[in-house]
C-alpha cells in the first residue's frame, strides 16, 4: 500500500514464506534496498525469521546483523566460537553476519526479527520503543517502524488532517525522509533507522 509522499504500509499478511540462504529455517521478507535484491547483492534487508530447530545460521559476507527476539523463550547463539545468549524479547543483539553462528533453541521455536546491512554501504541502527515517540525522517535516510506485540498509528504533522496509518501486528511502514510524525503504540515497536 502506498501513502503521500515516500510512505509505505507493508501488511504482514502479503509476506510470503522463503527458505533461508542456507535452507536451515524459514524468512519472510519486510523490505529491502534494492527492492526484489537478492541475497548477495543488498545494501540493507529486513525480515522476520522462524526457527524451530538447533543449527547454523546462513553466513553473508561483509554484512552486520542486529536480530530481536519476537516470540519464544530465546536461542543460545555461539559466533565465531563466541556464546550470545539472546533470551531477553523485544532486546535488539548487534553481530557480524560473516562469522559462523550455530543456533541452540532455549526451549522451543522462535521468531526473530532481523536486520541485516552490508557495513561498507549502510549505517543501521535498531531500536525498540513503547508508547509514544516523535518520528523524524531526515532526507537522506530511510525509517522503518514494525509494530512488534501490539497495534501502532502514526499521525503525520508535517501533513496534518490526513487519516493516521494504522498498523497491526507485525504489520510495518516504511518511510523515505523527508516525514515527520507522532507514533503511538499499545505494546513495543521496532524503529530501524537506514542509511546508505
Amino acid at each position: 500500500m502506498t501513502t503521500p509522499a515516500g510512505l509505505r504500509i507493508l501488511r504482514a499478511a502479503d509476506r510470503t514464506a522463503e527458505p533461508w540462504k542456507n535452507g536451515g529455517g524459514i524468512t519472510r521478507e519486510i523490505a529491502a534496498r534494492p527492492a526484489r535484491s537478492g541475497t548477495g547483492d543488498f545494501a540493507w534487508r529486513v525480515s522476520l525469521a522462524e526457527v524451530d530447530a538447533d543449527g547454523p545460521f546462513s553466513v553473508f559476507p561483509g554484512v552486520d546483523r542486529t536480530l530481536t527476539l519476537a516470540e519464544g523463550a530465546g536461542m543460545d547463539l555461539t559466533v565465531a566460537g563466541e556464546h550470545r545468549l539472546v533470551d531477553e524479547r523485544w532486546a535488539p543483539r548487534h553481530f557480524p553476519g560473516d562469522r559462523p553462528t550455530h543456533c541452540r533453541l532455549l526451549d522451543g521455536p522462535v521468531v526473530n526479527f532481523n536486520v541485516m546491512y552490508r557495513r561498507d554501504r549502510t549505517d543501521a541502527r535498531t531500536a525498540v520503543v513503547r508508547g509514544e515517540f516523535d518520528l523524524t525522517v531526515a532526507p537522506d535516510e530511510t525509517v522503518l517502524v514494525l509494530a512488534l506485540d501490539g497495534p501502532a498509528t502514526l499521525d503525520r504533522t508535517d501533513a496534518p488532517g490526513g487519516p493516521p496509518a494504522r498498523l497491526a501486528p507485525y504489520d510495518a511502514l516504511l518511510a523515505d525522509g523527508p516525514l515527520t510524525g507522532l507514533v503511538r503504540t499499545t505494546g513495543r515497536a521496532a524503529l530501524v533507522r537506514l542509511r546508505t
